[in-house]
């Protein structure tokens, strides 16, 4: 893939030349082919939807450098033993946030969560699985319709225990608007705020995580907040 083609197409958006570098590096691994259309926009990133070099689709998430609010992340980074020594720079902060992203991923999926499978990332972009069918994104669980509610919260529940008992970590950031359904079943995305169970806010997280999921749920059936989060802060003990 050439230049002009990456550049074309997020002509128009805030990333920098920079980010236009990193993608050029990202094509010339082999990594990134193609990008041809917007997933999900944010307030701190852009998701795209892309092609690698054998045709199939990869999602591409893009952090903006100039507007990402950094200092905000520092409260998911700073106490997390796997990152030390950080600079506090806006850049070098969105950077070690796409390599906890990648590394939440990559944890979580070794641990049996059903999250997107991390690809590859490089200074502020992350490449990872597509979730959806063809080039259609899955719904996010709250557009979602569910044929079997209670069973898509005992998966989900089964995923914060797993994450929390296995991967040591706490997502940080869920809610029906941070889990995609596919096949009726779901997968737990934007992971970059995860933290580790010796972060010192991790159990506030995790209340605030079942709460979130708890609410949510609560429309269909009876939800015992207070046992779904012992459930799952006694798995770790």
């Amino acid at each position: 893939m050439t230049w002009t083609k990456i550049e074309d197409k997020i002509t128009n958006t805030v990333f920098d030349k920079s980010t236009l570098m990193t993608l050029y590096a990202l094509v010339r691994k082999g990594v990134v082919d193609l990008l041809y259309g917007v997933i999900k926009t944010g307030k701190e990133s852009n998701v795209y939807l892309g092609k690698d070099k054998n045709g199939d689709n990869i999602a591409v998430k893009i952090h903006r450098i100039g507007t990402g609010d950094y200092r905000s992340m520092l409260d998911y980074i700073e106490g997390d033993l796997r990152f030390k020594g950080i600079k506090k720079s806006k850049r070098s902060i969105i950077y070690i946030w796409v390599k906890k992203e990648f590394k939440n991923l990559k944890r979580a999926r070794d641990c049996g969560v059903t999250v997107p499978s991390p690809i590859a990332f490089k200074n502020n972009v992350l490449v990872m699985e597509f979730i959806g069918k063809d080039d259609i994104p899955s719904p996010i669980l709250k557009d979602a319709r569910l044929d079997d509610p209670e069973k898509v919260f005992e998966t989900i529940r089964s995923y914060m225990k797993k994450l929390y008992k296995y991967g040591n970590l706490v997502h940080a950031d869920l809610s029906e608007y941070n889990i995609l359904m596919k096949d009726d079943m779901p997968v737990l995305i934007d992971i970059s705020q995860g933290v580790i169970r010796e972060h010192p806010r991790s159990e506030e997280f995790l209340k605030r995580d079942v709460s979130n999921i708890c609410r949510f749920f609560s429309k269909f059936f009876e939800v015992d907040e207070k046992e779904v989060f012992e459930s799952i802060k006694d798995a770790g003990d």
